[in-house]
């Protein structure tokens, strides 16, 4: 009786869920790759150190404020919900053009949640790239000072390629946040899994079972997202499983 239900709706319905798996997998894909990109920029803020003896004031300014701002950035972004970013974002842009222009034609739910989604995930890959950098022997640093190295180049060409690499399965673990999360982004009006199993149960007035399969359906996504960061892990490990 369930089974059949389960397929009917299924059935019926199939269109509302592979439109919403489309935005969920695709808002979970740009917000990751994204934020890992803008993540990298960031990381050089996080990580500067002011050189007192060799920086211009201009430049140890410059360093105050770049540290400053990334520090602001990922304690508004970590510390308040994602739900409520998309709706100061999509909201309030929708005024402020339509403030000044009189008119808002392409201010649309979709490019307000990739951007949310973007620079949440960012605020998160920052902390994970930090991470990374300071698990990484102090000793590279030094080494590769006495051999001429300036700081910069060091961090660039050796210490930050490594911390990427120890990062790549917590970043994964972030696509599987993300996965999940992007659900709260139909509160602007995004057509994901969770906005497909809410008009599915408006149309059949079934209000358990389309959730039912939507979790299935986030499931089967997060447990295949996790078994891939699991290889990665292995594979970064030497081949060596963790238990």
């Amino acid at each position: 009786m369930i089974l059949s239900s389960i397929s009917k709706i299924i059935s019926e319905n199939y269109n509302f869920f592979l439109r919403g798996l489309m935005y969920t997998i695709l808002l979970a894909v740009l917000g990751t790759v994204g934020g890992f990109l803008l993540a990298l920029p960031f990381l050089g803020l996080k990580t500067a150190v002011i050189d007192y003896k060799r920086d211009s004031k201009l430049v140890q300014i410059f360093k105050r404020l770049g540290i400053w701002f990334a520090n602001i950035y990922t304690t508004f972004f970590r510390g308040t919900p994602m739900m409520v970013q998309a709706m100061i974002l999509y909201y309030g842009m929708s005024l402020v053009i339509l403030n000044l222009t009189g008119y808002n034609q392409w201010w649309k739910p979709l490019i307000a949640a990739i951007i949310v989604i973007i620079m949440n995930t960012t605020a998160y890959i920052i902390e994970i790239l930090r991470g990374a950098v300071n698990s990484i022997d102090e000793g590279q640093m030094e080494a590769a000072r006495s051999l001429g190295f300036s700081r910069k180049k060091t961090l660039y060409l050796i210490i930050y390629p490594q911390a990427i690499k120890n990062a790549l399965p917590s970043i994964g673990n972030e696509f599987i946040v993300n996965l999940k999360d992007s659900s709260v982004l139909s509160v602007i009006g995004i057509f994901d899994l969770f906005k497909a199993a809410g008009s599915t149960a408006s149309k059949t007035a079934d209000s358990v079972t389309p959730y039912f399969i939507i979790a299935v359906i986030y499931l089967i996504l997060t447990s295949l997202t996790a078994l891939l960061v699991k290889k990665l892990e292995s594979k970064r490990n030497g081949g060596v499983k963790n238990v």
